[in-house]
Formats: structure tokens, sequence, C-alpha cells
């Protein structure tokens, strides 16, 4: 592409909007972007509404609103018994992207190297490779994602500088375990890196599976930044309104960085968010058993359609293998199912350095209503015939 800086050759138009533009084209029911199809609870909508009202429509402190900062403060208090300085120790940024973007631009020099998971949220080698530095990985397989411990540690490195870590994880479902944290962090801290944990989906896990913020694990406080944002707890995902949180040195690291990128945004959503935020358990409960039981509509689904199935403990999506079907790759199977049975999902391949770990898997996302996974259910039903 003329004009484009050589480390960014090789990304393009993100394969989220690829298919779902293929969705509108074709009429097809679009499982592939994760994104919810319903609005979110009605005190949050609302308290976005009386901020509007009220006047909150220029720019809010670089930091964030401070109803915003004492409110992400106070949670990770109430559900994790962190302890942070809303005023130090918290920085609003303009959803979880952009809070990834700056603390791997704040944290990392040409040449340093970061270790992450494959397959990774498309951002994450973006950003990597924006900050000049170097992507290592280590490949969670189908179907169980277990962390591969000798893979792992040949990732690290004497130059590794960060880990970037995303539990519940996107896009396999996976809940790291204890055991598995340990392990990162243990090697973080041989190697004196600092951790990015990306924790957006902290609030969507099934089936008893725990999330532990690596935060909480023995010596990482003071190396952690922990991310995560609105949307998806809240179901506002167009809001992009994000935050990172960690020791107060690193979050002004943080801070120096974000406000050359965006400077603030999201004024009027924030106060709204930090209402979401002191919402009772039974909210954070209730949407957890909702997704829960989509799941578990879309995974019997695909499974009857023919398709091998991992089921997630977590997020919105659902990982499956296409091969029974005779795939014998994904990426064309994505671009013909529209026509096969009015369905788009997402390949697995574009998350991965590594293509052959996932040459025939798709990702779908159940956060629709379920009326509208009844009919893609319906729909795929229409590859076993």
């Amino acid at each position: 592409m003329a004009g484009l800086v050589t480390r960014m050759h090789g990304f393009g138009a993100t394969i989220f909007g690829e298919m779902s533009a293929l969705a509108v084209r074709t009429g097809a029911i679009n499982l592939g972007q994760g994104f919810p199809d319903t609005d979110g609870p009605q005190p949050v909508l609302d308290a976005a509404r009386e901020a509007i009202a009220s006047g909150l429509n220029q720019y809010p402190p670089p930091t964030g609103l401070p109803v915003l900062r004492e409110a992400v403060a106070a949670h990770q208090q109430r559900f994790y018994g962190i302890h942070l300085d809303p005023d130090t120790q918290v920085l609003v940024t303009v959803g979880a992207t952009e809070a990834i973007a700056a603390a791997i631009l704040a944290l990392c020099e040409p040449g340093d190297e970061v270790v992450t998971f494959e397959p990774y949220y498309d951002s994450y080698a973006a950003t990597i490779a924006l900050a000049g530095a170097t992507r290592r990985t280590s490949v969670l397989r189908f179907p169980d994602f277990a962390v591969d411990e000798a893979s792992l540690r040949a990732a690290f490195s004497d130059r590794t500088r960060l880990v970037l870590l995303n539990t519940p994880h996107n896009p396999t479902g996976k809940v790291f375990t204890r055991e598995e944290l340990e392990l990162v962090c243990s090697l973080a801290r041989e190697h004196d890196a600092y951790v990015v944990t990306d924790e957006v989906y902290e609030h969507l896990t099934f089936d008893g599976a725990q999330h532990i913020p690596v935060a909480t694990l023995p010596g990482m406080a003071e190396r952690t930044i922990t991310i995560s944002s609105g949307g998806k707890t809240f179901s506002t995902t167009g809001w992009k309104v994000g935050w990172l949180t960690g020791p107060a040195e690193l979050v002004a690291a943080c801070r120096t960085v974000k406000q050359f990128l965006t400077y603030v945004g999201s004024g009027p959503f924030q106060p709204a968010i930090a209402h979401g935020l002191g919402l009772d358990d039974g909210y954070f409960e209730g949407f957890a058993a909702s997704l829960s039981a989509k799941r578990d509509l879309l995974v019997t689904g695909l499974e009857r359609a023919g398709l091998r199935v991992s089921r997630p403990s977590g997020t919105y999506f659902v990982i499956a293998d296409a091969a029974p079907l005779g795939a014998s790759d994904a990426v064309d199977f994505c671009w013909e199912l529209p026509e096969r049975c009015g369905v788009v999902g997402v390949p697995v391949s574009v998350f991965h350095d590594d293509e052959d770990a996932a040459r025939t898997l798709v990702r779908f996302a159940f956060c629709k209503q379920d009326d509208v996974l009844h009919e893609a259910v319906r729909r795929l039903g229409a590859l076993s015939s």
C-alpha cells in the first residue's frame, strides 16, 4: 500500500468489517462480529441521557471523570479486593483498544519483545508493530486451548519487555486457570517483564469458571496493568468507555501516551458506565446466566450441523471446527457460508501467526437475541443436509 510505513504492511481491513459487510450484502445473520443486538440495562441508558441533558458534553478531564475513576476503583475493591487510588491508579480510555495501545506504546521500545498467546485479538499484533516491538507467541490449540508450558517458555527471552494476556480469552472463550496464570506470572517475574492484561470479559464466565485478575496474584500488583471496559459488561460497545489500572508510575506512563492518541472521549457516557459498575450483583449474575443459555443454544445448533465444537467457559464466542463438513480452509468456508446457509462467521486463522493451528476453525458470536440465534441454528442445519 503506497505511503504506508513498512511495519504496518500486512494490516489491511479488519476481518470483522469484511465479514459484517458480507452479512449486509447477502442478508445473512451476522454471527461474525462480537457486538450485542440489544441495548444495555435501562438504568445505564437513562444515566447517559441524564448526563447529556445536564450538559456533560464537553471535554472530560484527561484522566476521566472522577465519578468513573472512583467507580472503577470501587469495582476492583468490591469484586477482587484490589485497592486503588482513583486519582493516580485509574485512567479512563476510549475503549479497551486504546488502553492496550497506550500501554504497549508507553512501555515498549523498538526491538523489545512482547509475549502473547495466539489466537489473539487483531489489535494486539497491529499495536505491537506500531511500537516497533517484536511479537512472540505461544499457541493455544483446539479443542481445549490449554497452555503449552514448553512453548510458552520458549517465547520468553532476555529481550522480553511485556506479556499481553487476555482472559477470559477472545476468540477461544477460554478462561485461564490459576495454575496457567501462575506460570505466566512466574515467567514474567523471571524475565522482569510487565504484564498487560485485557479483562474486558471479566463478568462473562460460565459453568462456575472463575475469572482471576492477574494483579491479585503474588508479586504481580506492581508489574501489572489491568484493562477493562463497559462495552461488553453493559452491552454498550459503541460507547467506547474503557480504563486501565495499576501502579501509579505505570498508569502515568500510559497517560503520557494516551493524551496524544485521543486526548479524551465518551464524555456523557462515562457517568453512565459509572452507574453500571455500581449495579447490584443480580445484574452481573443474570447477564452471565443469559449469555450461558445463548451459548448452549448455539453450541447445540453447531453440533447438530456437523461441526466439532469447543464449549467456551466465557466471553461472547464459540469456536467450531468445520473439517467434519469437508472444509479444508476456514477462510473459504466463511466466504461461502452465507450462500450455503445464510450465516456469517469469522475464520480463526486471521488471529494466528501459525495459520495451520486453526486452518479449519471458525468463530461464531452468541451475543444475539434468542430469536436470531434460533433462526441461525435453523439455517445452520442446511450444512448437514
